[in-house]
Protein backbone atom coordinates (compact mmCIF):
# COMPACT_ATOMS: atom_id res chain seq x y z
CA UNK A 1 0.00 0.00 0.00
CA UNK A 2 1.66 3.20 -1.11
CA UNK A 3 1.36 6.59 0.53
CA UNK A 4 -1.16 8.79 -1.23
CA UNK A 5 0.35 11.48 -3.43
CA UNK A 6 -1.15 14.89 -4.11
CA UNK A 7 -2.39 13.60 -7.44
CA UNK A 8 -4.21 10.75 -5.73
CA UNK A 9 -5.95 12.98 -3.22
CA UNK A 10 -7.43 15.34 -5.76
CA UNK A 11 -10.81 14.83 -7.34
CA UNK A 12 -10.78 12.12 -9.99
CA UNK A 13 -10.76 13.04 -13.63
CA UNK A 14 -13.88 12.43 -15.65
CA UNK A 15 -14.02 10.21 -18.69
CA UNK A 16 -14.27 13.28 -20.92
CA UNK A 17 -10.86 14.50 -19.71
CA UNK A 18 -9.08 11.26 -20.57
CA UNK A 19 -8.60 9.70 -24.00
CA UNK A 20 -10.43 6.40 -24.35
CA UNK A 21 -8.14 3.96 -26.10
CA UNK A 22 -8.19 0.17 -26.17
CA UNK A 23 -5.39 0.22 -23.65
CA UNK A 24 -7.20 2.47 -21.17
CA UNK A 25 -10.42 0.47 -21.52
CA UNK A 26 -8.66 -2.85 -20.92
CA UNK A 27 -6.79 -1.34 -17.97
CA UNK A 28 -10.07 -0.10 -16.49
CA UNK A 29 -11.70 -3.52 -16.68
CA UNK A 30 -8.65 -5.16 -15.15
CA UNK A 31 -8.78 -2.61 -12.35
CA UNK A 32 -12.40 -3.58 -11.68
CA UNK A 33 -11.11 -7.05 -10.80
CA UNK A 34 -8.78 -5.58 -8.11
CA UNK A 35 -5.61 -7.46 -9.13
CA UNK A 36 -3.77 -6.73 -5.88
CA UNK A 37 -6.55 -8.36 -3.88
CA UNK A 38 -6.51 -11.36 -6.21
CA UNK A 39 -2.76 -11.76 -5.68
CA UNK A 40 -3.38 -12.22 -1.97
CA UNK A 41 -6.06 -14.82 -2.65
CA UNK A 42 -3.85 -16.80 -5.02
CA UNK A 43 -1.08 -16.82 -2.41
CA UNK A 44 -3.34 -18.98 -0.25
CA UNK A 45 -4.67 -21.14 -3.10
CA UNK A 46 -1.62 -22.68 -4.76
CA UNK A 47 0.23 -23.78 -1.58
CA UNK A 48 -2.85 -25.66 -0.39
CA UNK A 49 -2.81 -27.67 -3.62
CA UNK A 50 0.77 -28.74 -2.84
CA UNK A 51 -0.36 -29.84 0.63
CA UNK A 52 -3.41 -31.66 -0.76
CA UNK A 53 -1.30 -33.49 -3.36
CA UNK A 54 1.46 -34.34 -0.88
CA UNK A 55 3.95 -32.76 -3.28
CA UNK A 56 3.68 -31.30 -6.78
CA UNK A 57 -0.01 -31.05 -7.78
CA UNK A 58 -1.16 -32.02 -11.29
CA UNK A 59 -0.15 -29.26 -13.70
CA UNK A 60 -3.39 -28.79 -15.64
CA UNK A 61 -5.54 -29.00 -12.52
CA UNK A 62 -3.38 -26.33 -10.90
CA UNK A 63 -3.62 -24.11 -13.96
CA UNK A 64 -7.40 -24.55 -14.05
CA UNK A 65 -7.79 -23.64 -10.38
CA UNK A 66 -5.52 -20.61 -10.64
CA UNK A 67 -6.96 -19.25 -13.89
CA UNK A 68 -10.63 -19.73 -13.09
CA UNK A 69 -10.03 -18.87 -9.45
CA UNK A 70 -8.65 -15.54 -10.65
CA UNK A 71 -11.77 -14.96 -12.74
CA UNK A 72 -13.96 -15.93 -9.78
CA UNK A 73 -12.28 -13.41 -7.50
CA UNK A 74 -12.41 -10.86 -10.31
CA UNK A 75 -16.14 -11.42 -10.62
CA UNK A 76 -16.73 -10.81 -6.92
CA UNK A 77 -14.53 -7.71 -6.94
CA UNK A 78 -16.14 -6.24 -10.08
CA UNK A 79 -19.61 -6.73 -8.61
CA UNK A 80 -18.40 -5.18 -5.36
CA UNK A 81 -17.19 -2.14 -7.33
CA UNK A 82 -20.65 -1.89 -8.91
CA UNK A 83 -22.35 -1.96 -5.50
CA UNK A 84 -19.85 0.40 -3.84
CA UNK A 85 -19.61 2.94 -6.65
CA UNK A 86 -21.27 5.62 -4.53
CA UNK A 87 -18.96 5.33 -1.54
CA UNK A 88 -15.86 4.79 -3.68
CA UNK A 89 -16.23 8.39 -4.89
CA UNK A 90 -16.13 9.65 -1.30
CA UNK A 91 -12.93 7.88 -0.24
CA UNK A 92 -9.43 9.02 -1.20
CA UNK A 93 -8.23 5.42 -1.26
CA UNK A 94 -10.86 4.31 -3.79
CA UNK A 95 -11.86 7.39 -5.79
CA UNK A 96 -9.53 6.42 -8.64
CA UNK A 97 -11.35 3.15 -9.28
CA UNK A 98 -12.91 2.86 -12.77
CA UNK A 99 -16.53 3.46 -11.77
CA UNK A 100 -15.64 6.39 -9.53
CA UNK A 101 -13.74 7.95 -12.45
CA UNK A 102 -16.52 7.09 -14.92
CA UNK A 103 -14.15 5.04 -17.07
CA UNK A 104 -16.69 2.18 -17.09
CA UNK A 105 -20.46 2.49 -16.88
CA UNK A 106 -22.28 0.82 -13.97
CA UNK A 107 -24.20 -1.42 -16.39
CA UNK A 108 -20.99 -2.53 -18.12
CA UNK A 109 -19.36 -3.30 -14.78
CA UNK A 110 -22.38 -5.34 -13.69
CA UNK A 111 -22.42 -7.35 -16.91
CA UNK A 112 -18.65 -7.84 -16.73
CA UNK A 113 -18.86 -9.16 -13.17
CA UNK A 114 -21.72 -11.54 -13.99
CA UNK A 115 -19.98 -12.90 -17.08
CA UNK A 116 -16.79 -13.53 -15.12
CA UNK A 117 -18.82 -15.36 -12.49
CA UNK A 118 -20.42 -17.67 -15.05
CA UNK A 119 -17.17 -18.34 -16.90
CA UNK A 120 -15.24 -19.04 -13.69
CA UNK A 121 -17.86 -21.42 -12.31
CA UNK A 122 -18.20 -23.39 -15.54
CA UNK A 123 -14.44 -23.37 -16.05
CA UNK A 124 -13.74 -24.76 -12.59
CA UNK A 125 -16.39 -27.45 -13.05
CA UNK A 126 -14.86 -28.57 -16.35
CA UNK A 127 -11.19 -28.29 -15.36
CA UNK A 128 -11.51 -29.65 -11.81
CA UNK A 129 -14.76 -30.86 -10.23
CA UNK A 130 -18.21 -29.82 -9.07
CA UNK A 131 -17.15 -29.22 -5.44
CA UNK A 132 -14.48 -26.65 -6.35
CA UNK A 133 -16.91 -24.93 -8.72
CA UNK A 134 -19.67 -24.85 -6.08
CA UNK A 135 -17.33 -23.42 -3.44
CA UNK A 136 -16.21 -20.76 -5.91
CA UNK A 137 -19.77 -19.77 -6.74
CA UNK A 138 -20.60 -19.71 -3.04
CA UNK A 139 -17.68 -17.36 -2.39
CA UNK A 140 -18.90 -14.94 -5.07
CA UNK A 141 -22.45 -14.96 -3.75
CA UNK A 142 -21.33 -14.53 -0.14
CA UNK A 143 -19.03 -11.61 -0.95
CA UNK A 144 -21.61 -9.84 -3.07
CA UNK A 145 -24.91 -10.60 -1.36
CA UNK A 146 -23.86 -10.95 2.29
CA UNK A 147 -20.79 -8.74 2.68
CA UNK A 148 -21.26 -6.01 0.06
CA UNK A 149 -25.04 -5.61 0.28
CA UNK A 150 -25.66 -6.35 3.97
CA UNK A 151 -22.66 -6.38 6.30
CA UNK A 152 -20.34 -3.67 5.01
CA UNK A 153 -22.60 -0.67 5.61
CA UNK A 154 -24.59 -2.00 8.56
CA UNK A 155 -22.35 -3.58 11.18
CA UNK A 156 -18.98 -3.16 12.82
CA UNK A 157 -18.55 -6.90 12.33
CA UNK A 158 -18.44 -6.42 8.56
CA UNK A 159 -14.87 -7.63 7.93
CA UNK A 160 -15.08 -10.35 10.57
CA UNK A 161 -17.85 -12.30 8.89
CA UNK A 162 -17.39 -10.80 5.45
CA UNK A 163 -13.85 -12.18 5.52
CA UNK A 164 -15.28 -15.68 5.04
CA UNK A 165 -15.29 -15.05 1.29
CA UNK A 166 -11.55 -14.42 1.40
CA UNK A 167 -11.02 -17.74 3.17
CA UNK A 168 -12.72 -19.78 0.45
CA UNK A 169 -9.70 -20.07 -1.92
CA UNK A 170 -8.12 -22.40 0.64
CA UNK A 171 -11.07 -24.78 0.38
CA UNK A 172 -11.29 -24.39 -3.41
CA UNK A 173 -7.63 -25.28 -3.88
CA UNK A 174 -7.93 -28.38 -1.69
CA UNK A 175 -11.18 -29.50 -3.31
CA UNK A 176 -9.68 -28.99 -6.77
CA UNK A 177 -7.09 -31.67 -5.98
CA UNK A 178 -8.92 -34.11 -3.68
CA UNK A 179 -12.62 -33.58 -4.61
CA UNK A 180 -13.41 -33.43 -0.87
CA UNK A 181 -12.81 -31.34 2.24
CA UNK A 182 -10.69 -32.35 5.24
CA UNK A 183 -9.50 -30.89 8.53
CA UNK A 184 -6.26 -29.51 7.08
CA UNK A 185 -7.93 -26.98 4.75
CA UNK A 186 -10.41 -26.09 7.48
CA UNK A 187 -7.50 -25.21 9.78
CA UNK A 188 -5.99 -22.99 7.08
CA UNK A 189 -9.45 -21.52 6.50
CA UNK A 190 -9.35 -20.57 10.18
CA UNK A 191 -5.92 -18.98 9.79
CA UNK A 192 -7.15 -16.65 7.05
CA UNK A 193 -10.40 -16.00 8.94
CA UNK A 194 -8.62 -14.84 12.12
CA UNK A 195 -5.93 -13.01 10.14
CA UNK A 196 -8.39 -10.86 8.16
CA UNK A 197 -9.80 -8.52 10.90
CA UNK A 198 -6.50 -7.15 12.29
CA UNK A 199 -5.08 -6.90 8.77
CA UNK A 200 -8.09 -4.85 7.62
CA UNK A 201 -8.53 -2.83 10.80
CA UNK A 202 -4.97 -1.52 10.74
CA UNK A 203 -5.54 -0.35 7.17
CA UNK A 204 -8.81 1.23 8.29
CA UNK A 205 -6.97 3.02 11.10
CA UNK A 206 -4.86 4.75 8.43
CA UNK A 207 -7.94 5.65 6.37
CA UNK A 208 -10.35 6.23 9.23
CA UNK A 209 -11.56 9.58 7.86
CA UNK A 210 -12.30 7.96 4.49
CA UNK A 211 -14.54 5.33 6.01
CA UNK A 212 -16.23 7.90 8.22
CA UNK A 213 -16.96 10.13 5.21
CA UNK A 214 -18.46 7.14 3.39
CA UNK A 215 -20.45 6.15 6.52
CA UNK A 216 -18.96 2.68 6.60
CA UNK A 217 -18.93 1.47 10.25
CA UNK A 218 -15.45 -0.02 10.31
CA UNK A 219 -14.26 -0.71 13.84
CA UNK A 220 -11.69 2.14 13.87
CA UNK A 221 -14.50 4.56 12.94
CA UNK A 222 -16.88 3.63 15.75
CA UNK A 223 -14.50 2.44 18.50
CA UNK A 224 -11.51 3.80 20.39
CA UNK A 225 -7.99 3.07 19.22
CA UNK A 226 -7.45 0.98 22.35
CA UNK A 227 -10.37 -1.28 21.54
CA UNK A 228 -9.21 -1.68 17.93
CA UNK A 229 -5.70 -2.64 19.03
CA UNK A 230 -6.89 -5.01 21.78
CA UNK A 231 -9.21 -6.80 19.37
CA UNK A 232 -6.41 -6.93 16.79
CA UNK A 233 -4.16 -8.53 19.40
CA UNK A 234 -6.81 -11.14 20.23
CA UNK A 235 -7.36 -12.06 16.59
CA UNK A 236 -3.61 -12.20 15.95
CA UNK A 237 -3.14 -14.65 18.82
CA UNK A 238 -5.98 -16.75 17.38
CA UNK A 239 -4.27 -16.65 13.97
CA UNK A 240 -0.96 -17.89 15.34
CA UNK A 241 -2.50 -20.64 17.47
CA UNK A 242 -4.61 -21.82 14.52
CA UNK A 243 -1.56 -21.85 12.25
CA UNK A 244 0.31 -24.14 14.64
CA UNK A 245 -2.64 -26.54 14.70
CA UNK A 246 -1.87 -27.54 11.10
CA UNK A 247 1.22 -29.45 12.29
CA UNK A 248 -0.64 -32.27 14.10
CA UNK A 249 -3.67 -32.14 11.81
CA UNK A 250 -1.78 -32.43 8.51
CA UNK A 251 1.22 -34.34 9.83
CA UNK A 252 3.74 -31.88 8.43
CA UNK A 253 7.50 -32.07 8.85
CA UNK A 254 9.22 -29.84 11.40
CA UNK A 255 9.78 -27.18 8.76
CA UNK A 256 6.21 -25.87 8.82
CA UNK A 257 5.73 -25.50 12.61
CA UNK A 258 9.20 -23.94 12.91
CA UNK A 259 8.39 -21.32 10.28
CA UNK A 260 4.89 -20.79 11.70
CA UNK A 261 6.28 -20.26 15.21
CA UNK A 262 8.89 -17.72 14.10
CA UNK A 263 6.48 -15.81 11.86
CA UNK A 264 3.82 -15.90 14.55
CA UNK A 265 6.20 -14.53 17.17
CA UNK A 266 7.18 -11.66 14.88
CA UNK A 267 3.54 -10.91 14.07
CA UNK A 268 2.61 -10.87 17.76
CA UNK A 269 5.56 -8.60 18.46
CA UNK A 270 4.36 -6.12 15.87
CA UNK A 271 0.76 -6.03 17.04
CA UNK A 272 1.79 -5.67 20.68
CA UNK A 273 4.05 -2.77 19.66
CA UNK A 274 0.90 -0.94 18.60
CA UNK A 275 -0.39 -1.22 22.16
CA UNK A 276 2.98 -0.09 23.50
CA UNK A 277 2.92 3.02 21.32
CA UNK A 278 -0.64 3.78 22.43
CA UNK A 279 0.34 3.39 26.10
CA UNK A 280 3.22 5.80 25.54
CA UNK A 281 0.78 8.48 24.41
CA UNK A 282 0.98 8.15 20.63
CA UNK A 283 -2.23 8.26 18.59
CA UNK A 284 -3.39 8.28 14.98
CA UNK A 285 -0.73 7.94 12.29
CA UNK A 286 1.98 8.05 14.97
CA UNK A 287 0.86 4.57 16.02
CA UNK A 288 2.17 3.37 12.64
CA UNK A 289 -0.70 0.93 11.98
CA UNK A 290 0.43 0.50 8.36
CA UNK A 291 3.62 -1.14 9.63
CA UNK A 292 1.53 -4.01 10.99
CA UNK A 293 -0.64 -4.02 7.86
CA UNK A 294 2.37 -4.53 5.60
CA UNK A 295 3.88 -7.10 7.94
CA UNK A 296 0.62 -9.07 8.02
CA UNK A 297 0.81 -9.35 4.22
CA UNK A 298 4.33 -10.75 4.48
CA UNK A 299 3.26 -13.08 7.31
CA UNK A 300 0.52 -14.70 5.28
CA UNK A 301 2.65 -15.04 2.15
CA UNK A 302 5.58 -16.62 4.00
CA UNK A 303 3.34 -18.91 6.06
CA UNK A 304 1.68 -20.32 2.96
CA UNK A 305 5.05 -20.62 1.24
CA UNK A 306 5.99 -22.94 4.08
CA UNK A 307 2.74 -24.84 3.49
CA UNK A 308 3.84 -25.40 -0.13
CA UNK A 309 7.44 -26.36 0.59
CA UNK A 310 6.77 -28.70 3.52
CA UNK A 311 5.17 -31.60 1.53
CA UNK A 312 8.09 -31.48 -0.90
CA UNK A 313 10.40 -32.44 1.98
CA UNK A 314 8.26 -35.25 3.38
Amino acid sequence: MTVLTNRQTTAPATAAEEPRTIGTIVTAYIALMKPRVIELLLITTLPVMFLAAGGLPPLWTSIGVMVFGTLSAGSANALNCYIDRDIDQKMRRTRRRPLARHQVSPRAALVFGLVLGVVSTVGLWVSTNWLAATLSLGAILFYVLVYSLVLKRRTVQNVVWGGIAGCMPVLIGWAGITERLDWAPLVLFGVVFFWTPPHTWTLAMRYKDDYAAAEVPMLPVVATERRVILESIAYTWATVICSLALWPVAGTTLLYPSVAAVLGALCLWEVHRLLGRLNSGLTGVALRPMRFFHWSNAYLALLFLAVAIDPLLA
